[in-house]
């Protein structure tokens, strides 16, 4: 059956783009992060950035919710940018219009606790973009990572990416109460490749998922979620935040998804290499491969109860590790399970006068390259 979706049109250099918070606002107690982000929205994307209301302040849900409408409903901004995430988005999305996606579609870049308004603006009927925010990708570190950049520049512009496993790993970055943390990159662990399982098959088809424990609180809403012959042919993608869920709390989210139907109309599954730290817990290489050796364990366990003949790709890096692809979110993947590539397709760039055409990342990696961050002092739930 499927489910229509309206693509988001490219951006050309030089368009406004909304920086909203409809989550955290991270940048109020650390504008330094926040500052250095803008610029490299400028220098580095060509965009100029919009702050709102809300961008940098604590706000309820229905003043979080005006920010984004008035974002959606301005001719002037071609994209929405999150700065961060947070655990409480959930609570903003009564208070929208579900008339907003198709009014003036235009890109919205999120993940982690955005996945709500992913959902949201899936649910709608209008495509969006896996992956990002500017507080922890754009505004950390010395450099921004090679690999986010670089699916990033093709997300907003057009473009195909194909996607590599990293060499090394970073589960978070200096905290942004230190100076450092504008300047210097946060330690990293060697990476394990990815893994393959199922049948040696190639799938390509729209995405849809994000979060896991957010799903999980959709589903337990009840709230935006469609039959599941809407979810058919999708390519899942999911992935777990800093809250780091045991991998039997794991296997049961995904028992439910299992449970549901939805693990047996969709033919691959991304799962995002799952981060085993944060910035108080700094497990060594031991203990991070245990960990997502049993992740990949209670994955495999789902599917093997409910859709064994699927595609699947284990510890993909679009989620709360870094560095980070960033993904269609209602656009295309190609799943090549014969020759073990993954490509996002981002659809053709405005022309001339837009980004200038790249050719397709793989795996290149800047050796100076920052991290990116979480938030600090905040409860608990998925940030980014």
């Amino acid at each position: 059956m499927g489910h229509e979706l309206i693509q988001p049109p490219p951006l050309r250099q030089g368009d406004r783009v909304a920086v909203l918070s409809p989550s955290w606002a991270a940048p109020g107690p650390h504008p330094e992060v926040h500052e250095q982000a803008m610029a490299r929205v400028r220098d580095l994307l060509g965009l100029e950035p919009v702050e709102y209301p809300t961008t940098r302040r604590d706000s309820t849900p229905q003043e979080r919710a005006a920010d984004i409408t008035a974002a959606l409903r301005d001719d002037s901004i071609r994209a929405v940018l999150a700065t961060i995430g947070g655990e409480d988005q959930i609570t903003v999305l009564r208070h929208l219009d579900p008339a907003l996606p198709r009014e003036q579609p235009k890109a919205f870049v999120g993940y982690s606790d955005n996945t709500n308004l992913l959902n949201w603006l899936w649910f709608h009927g209008l495509a969006a973009v896996h992956g990002g925010s500017t507080q922890v990708h754009l505004g950390r570190g010395p450099a921004v990572d090679a690999e986010h950049l670089e699916s990033l520049r093709a997300a907003l512009f057009g473009g195909d990416v194909v996607l590599t496993a990293p060499l090394r790993s970073r589960d978070t970055g200096l905290p942004w109460t230190d100076p450092r943390s504008l300047t210097e990159q946060a330690p990293s662990l060697p990476a394990e490749p990815w893994t393959w399982s199922g049948p040696a098959r190639t799938v390509t088809g729209p995405t849809w998922g994000g979060n896991l424990e957010v799903l999980t609180w959709t589903l337990a809403a009840g709230r935006y979620v469609l039959p599941n012959e809407a979810y058919a042919g999708c390519v899942l993608l999911l992935e777990t935040s800093e809250e780091r869920p045991p991998p039997g709390e794991v296997y049961r989210m995904m028992r439910n998804l299992g449970e549901r139907g939805v693990l047996e109309v969709v033919p691959a599954v991304l799962w995002g290499r799952p981060p085993a730290g944060d910035l108080d817990v700094h497990p060594g290489e031991g203990e991070t491969r245990a960990l997502r050796a049993a992740n990949r364990e209670a994955v495999l366990r789902a599917v093997g109860e409910y859709h064994p003949d699927m595609v699947v790709v284990l510890d993909v890096d679009f989620g709360h590790t870094m560095p980070q692809w960033v993904l269609p979110y209602g656009g295309s993947v190609t799943v090549d399970a014969v020759a073990h590539e993954l490509t996002a397709h981002f659809g053709s760039s405005a022309g001339s006068s837009g980004h200038p055409p790249q050719p397709p990342a793989r795996g290149r990696v800047d050796p100076t390259a920052g991290p990116g961050a979480f938030r600090p002092g905040r409860p608990p739930g998925p940030s980014a």
